[in-house]
């Protein structure tokens, strides 16, 4: 996503939690674009790292035009007992709070013309009995994404998501047993997880007002080939 956004003339700034050399990567996958490329460590479960964060994306780039909100938290249970108030809470600040505390500070920084695209998933669309928290903080990303559309429209500041469903992320192996990694995504129709750059566009398209204008509170979700009623 970040290569994606540089490749068509933005400045980047990445937050990460611990994965220095991850982040290092990234950094110069951008620069070799042409662009400048921001790292800022920081745990965007806590309210006053959410704030210095964007505090130090702006002083990085002169300012902010695009806010992607792009943290998660997951660990699988097999029930409803097994899942402890810990997990519940970690979940939540890591998934939504932050989505809340960073928007909150970005928006001072945030003009006419802007766009926040935040980062559902089809958990948040149709549940997932082994993520319960999880797919609660996605479902509520949906409803964050939609009301502050209708808050911000008179600012003409554009907020909308992607609710991607199976991709392959650092989060996947990280957290899910290997029989079930080596079958990650087949169930979907096209039978495989997507690729993060297939991805990407999805988050070009919304910051760029050219392609995307007239979308606000829209919720889009390359799933695959899977379809969900309603």
């Amino acid at each position: 996503m970040s290569v994606a956004f540089a490749k068509e003339g933005a400045d980047v700034a990445i937050v990460y939690l611990a994965e220095d050399e991850d982040a290092a990567h990234t950094r110069r996958l951008v620069e070799a674009t042409g662009r400048r490329c921001a790292t800022i460590r920081a745990d965007l479960s806590s309210e006053a790292e959410c704030e210095g964060a964007v505090s130090e994306a702006v002083r990085a780039l002169g300012g902010l035009e695009v806010l992607v909100n792009n943290v998660a938290y997951q660990s699988p249970v097999q029930s409803l007992e097994e899942l402890s108030s810990e997990q519940w809470d970690r979940t939540f600040k890591t998934n939504i709070y932050s989505y809340f505390w960073v928007t909150r500070a970005a928006l001072t920084h945030l003009a006419k013309g802007a766009s926040i695209i935040n980062t559902s998933s089809i958990n948040g669309l149709r549940g997932n009995k082994s993520l319960i928290d999880y797919a609660a903080t996605k479902g509520a990303i949906n409803a964050l994404t939609q009301s502050l559309a209708q808050s911000l429209v008179e600012r003409e500041i554009r907020v909308n998501a992607v609710a991607p469903g199976p991709v392959w992320t650092p989060l996947i192996p990280a957290t899910m047993p290997k029989e079930r990694v080596a079958h990650f995504g087949e169930q979907v129709p096209m039978g495989r997880a997507a690729h993060p750059d297939e991805i990407a566009p999805s988050y070009v398209f919304f910051a760029a007002a050219r392609l995307s204008s007239y979308y606000t509170g829209e919720v889009l979700a390359p799933i695959g080939g899977e379809t969900l009623p309603g």
